[in-house]
């Protein structure tokens, strides 16, 4: 059946290609030589992400890199608070400040790439963004240019619903106004993107990279694995 509609993950999906944020996190860690295990990144950056859940820090006009300067100065601060960096013989800011660049380079290379592939199949179906998101999403699209791509933009912090509940699927569904057989669904996540998405009957493409634990899933769930973006044209 042809495609009328697709409904798009954003963060790990057309922001990093694939790769869980934690793993993007922890490679330029890895890069910057943060003195580290990645057993403690893991918690500093587990405590960050529920801290931020937790007490609406993230503002609707912060840009992705004022959240991701939040999101690091969070785990900075955690791992010296535990003792695991010694902010005497180690400059926090300027690291933060190095992984920071080097982050959103990456990511301005991510969603320039992303936004040729997304306008081309813009051309033949309408298309919907469904996230979990701080209630900045419109902002950041902006920021990488892509305000112009979807039809709708379905945000968890603004509709009161977060993945993995199938109810935040259902709302792109009924954005797009077709019926969910119509209507391929892409993400990065399996448990909280491409089950949930099966729930609600729509067809599915699973963006496979580098996940954040090694859980293995059954593929076949999905309707289709990729590895790279550029893949879904």
């Amino acid at each position: 059946m042809k495609t009328k509609g697709y409904i798009f993950d954003y963060g790990g999906t057309i922001d990093t290609n694939g790769c869980h944020w934690g793993k993007m996190l922890w490679h330029a860690y890895q890069r910057h030589n943060i003195p580290v295990s990645e057993d403690e990144f893991r918690k500093a950056y587990v405590y960050a992400e529920r801290t931020l859940g937790r007490i609406p820090i993230i503002q609707s006009d912060y840009t992705f890199r004022k959240t991701l300067s939040v999101k690091l100065r969070i785990e900075f601060e955690y791992l010296q608070d535990k003792g695991i960096i010694v902010s005497g013989n180690f400059n926090s800011a300027s690291e933060q400040t190095a992984i920071l660049d080097d982050l959103y380079k990456m990511v301005v290379a991510n969603t320039e790439k992303a936004r040729e592939v997304l306008l081309k199949l813009k051309e033949q179906a309408d298309i919907v963004l469904v996230s979990n998101f701080y209630g900045n999403l419109n902002v950041v699209l902006k920021e990488f240019n892509l305000d112009d791509i979807f039809d709708r933009v379905i945000e968890s912090a603004v509709v009161g619903v977060r993945k993995p509940d199938p109810a935040i699927f259902q709302l792109g569904i009924n954005a797009l106004g077709m019926a969910p057989e119509n209507i391929v669904l892409v993400g990065d996540s399996f448990e909280k993107d491409i089950v949930p998405g099966k729930k609600v009957g729509l067809n599915t493409i699973w963006i496979k990279g580098e996940q954040w634990g090694d859980k293995q899933y059954d593929e076949k769930l999905a309707d289709k694995v990729i590895t790279d973006f550029s893949q879904l044209v």
